[in-house]
């Protein structure tokens, strides 16, 4: 019996249930009270129960129509989901948007175009890694990612194209509890002073900078895998390093963190970089990569 059951039942029982009268729901599925009526009377002789009480001037759910209220809901769901994907596919949209983000650039911004990417083409799956200097443009070379951002001048391909995005600053912090951070006149630390404390580099997981080094002042290093590893042990007072002003906003405001007196990294210690949206040449973007591309854009212009 329960083979006959119409996806029209199923959304008026729902619509039903959630306008409240059969009055409303007719109002808003655009059809005649009494087809709502008959739609609903249908499903309740197929599932063989009654859905909703009719004896008081608006239909309330019975408990069983409110035990099956979230099981029509989810089939209504799943369907609209497939309709979604179906018609995607029909338009060339992707089935998935992999993207690989360098660790300096906020990461919560391209959640943010990501969420208004969903928005626009909801069947799109998500695939996404935030690795640290090589990292994403050996994503692209690999073909592990369709998009990538990258941070910097240093990694450039011919298969690679880019676009320049917005700007990343860096500043070079130390722990407010560190030697360093009790000489607060600028020039005063050189570089040699720098260099006679440990400091707090990223590692590159790929090969793409073998044997370069970007930045790296001492002879005493402590090499970590990602931004938040060297967050983490500048904040506990090992080193020193260059950390994204995104990052230490909030350990600079409330003195955890303390810029290093300085000019030899920079004006008042910070630096910027350039971020790139980036692709495979032979990969141009789909409809999702092009939503994301306008979505971030715009984050960025705000």
């Amino acid at each position: 019996m329960l083979d006959v059951l119409t996806l029209d039942q199923l959304r008026t029982f729902v619509v039903v249930a959630e306008s409240g009268s059969f009055r409303s729901a007719a109002g808003r599925l655009s059809r005649v009270q009494s087809a709502i009526s008959h739609a609903v009377a249908n499903l309740e002789a197929e599932l063989g129960l009654a859905l909703f009480d009719r004896t008081g001037h608006r239909p309330v759910l019975t408990p069983e129509g409110q035990s099956l209220l979230e099981n029509a809901r989810d089939i209504l769901l799943r369907v609209d989901a497939m309709r979604a994907r179906a018609r995607g596919l029909g338009e060339g949209v992707e089935l998935e948007l992999s993207l690989t983000v360098d660790t300096l650039f906020p990461i919560s911004m391209v959640g943010a175009a990501l969420r208004k990417m969903r928005a626009a083409y909801p069947s799109v799956s998500i695939r996404l890694a935030v690795e640290p200097l090589g990292g994403p443009i050996t994503s692209l070379i690999e073909k592990r990612s369709s998009l990538a951002i990258l941070v910097g001048e240093d990694f450039r391909d011919p298969r690679i194209a880019l676009e320049a995005i917005s700007s990343v600053e860096q500043v070079a912090v130390v722990s407010a509890e560190h030697p360093l951070a009790g000489q607060q006149s600028y020039k005063k630390i050189s570089l040699q002073d720098l260099a006679d404390h440990l400091q707090i580099v990223l590692s590159d997981p790929t090969p793409f900078t073998e044997g370069r080094m970007f930045g790296v002042l001492s002879p005493q290093t402590c090499r970590v895998s990602n931004q938040d590893a060297k967050h983490a042990m500048i904040l506990a007072g090992l080193g020193w390093g260059r950390l994204p002003s995104w990052q230490v906003e909030r350990d600079l405001t409330e003195g955890r963190l303390v810029r290093l007196a300085t000019s030899a990294l920079g004006r008042n210690s910070q630096v910027a970089a350039e971020a790139y949206l980036a692709h495979r040449l032979d990969e141009p973007f789909g409809p999702a990569a092009l939503a994301f591309r306008q979505a971030l854009t715009r984050l960025i212009a705000t």
